[in-house]
Parts: structure tokens; sequence; C-alpha cells
């Protein structure tokens, strides 16, 4: 498995598929009071060599749960610093008690999406001013992520469908980073960076209450 803009694409289907399945998998135990160790997590979804050894490697995801198109949750690692088996666990699990909403409950389940995000490489782009960095995005491709004073937001590839103009993309990222774009915040740093995004989509099995 590759680490520049290549890697998703280059990925194998059998790689992707455990990728989602794991982070399925993690939602559940969850769900269910189970354990989430990951490595124990992994070897329930697959004996595959190959899948192990590709998913062993460092690879930034971010995991997102939707309830009826809803968001229920969206976590994720924009350093790929972790093994990817090991960032999906931590990230899908995080995903279930995001602090910006109620924790993910049972009874969602049967209704509930789980996305898996894969990300690239990220790669630098010179954010001299708000028109300039729109100029070198390219809709519907583009993550990004801003970097200013310490702080940090990003937008995944996914946000261009709700905000298919470079302008309303930014302004609506720096407005996350609770910055001004009208008064362009001096040495801001930018990156941009690709994603495979995959999906598992209900309906599922209820949980039985135990």
């Amino acid at each position: 498995m590759c680490h520049d803009r290549g890697v998703c694409a280059e990925t194998s289907d059998s790689v992707h598929q455990a990728a989602v399945d794991l982070a399925v998998a993690t939602v559940h135990a969850v769900l269910t009071e189970s354990p989430t160790e990951p490595k124990a997590l992994l070897e329930g979804i697959t004996s595959d060599e190959y899948v192990t050894k590709s998913m062993a490697e460092p690879i930034a995801t971010f995991v997102t749960l939707q309830v009826n198109g809803h968001l229920r949750g969206c976590i994720g690692t924009l350093a790929a610093l972790l093994p990817m088996y090991a960032d999906i666990v931590k990230n899908a699990r995080k995903a279930t008690h995001d602090p910006r909403m109620s924790p993910l409950r049972t009874e969602e389940w049967p209704r509930l999406s789980v996305s898996v995000s894969i990300l690239s490489q990220p790669e630098s782009l010179r954010a001299d001013d708000f028109d300039s960095l729109c100029a070198q995005l390219r809709p519907g491709v583009d993550g990004l992520t801003l970097k200013h004073a310490g702080q940090r937001a990003t937008f995944l590839p996914s946000v261009w469908e709700k905000m298919p103009q470079p302008e309303q993309f930014v302004a609506a990222l720096l407005r996350k980073g609770g910055w001004n774009h009208t008064q362009w915040p001096e040495r801001m740093r930018a990156e941009r960076y690709s994603t495979v995004n995959l999906h598992s989509r209900p309906p599922r099995n209820r949980i039985d209450a135990p």
C-alpha cells in the first residue's frame, strides 16, 4: 500500500471491504459493551494475510456515522501515526460518542450508515489570501486543512456536496476554525488531501437487549 495521492485507488477491494467491516464491528462492539481491542476485532473480520499486513501500515482515516441521513458522529485523524486498523477502531469508537452530539444509541443501529474515509498524504498549498487559496482547490476532490496559531480545522471532500463553490467551502472552513475570511490571518497554512470513501449501509439486524 503506497502513501502518495494514489494510495487509496491502488488499495485492493479486499482491504477496502475489511476497513469498513472493521468500523462496523467496532461500533457494534461499543453498542453491545463488548471488547474493542483493535487486533482482536481485525482478526474477527479477516484472516487474509495480505489484508492484515496492508492494514498494519500507518494510514490516516475518518469514520462517519449517520442515521436517516443525519450526522451522528464523525471523528478522524489527519496524520498517519497508527496502523490503519488501529486508527479505524479508535475513530469508530470515538465517533459513537462524538462530543458535538448525544451518544449513539442501540436502537439506532438498524438504521445506521457507517463510512470510512482513507486519506492520502497531505500536500501543502500556498495560502497567501482567500482568493488565491480558492483558485487552487479542486471541487469534489480536495479535502482541506487550515492551520494557524495552534488552531486547526478540516473539511473532508464530501463537504463539497453541500458547498460546491470554493468560496463557500473555504469561508465555511474558516468559520469552523474561528477565523474571519475578510481579515485573512497572517501565516495561515493550508494542506489538501484526497480520500477514498467506503460505505456500509442499513438495514441491519436489531441488537437485542441482554
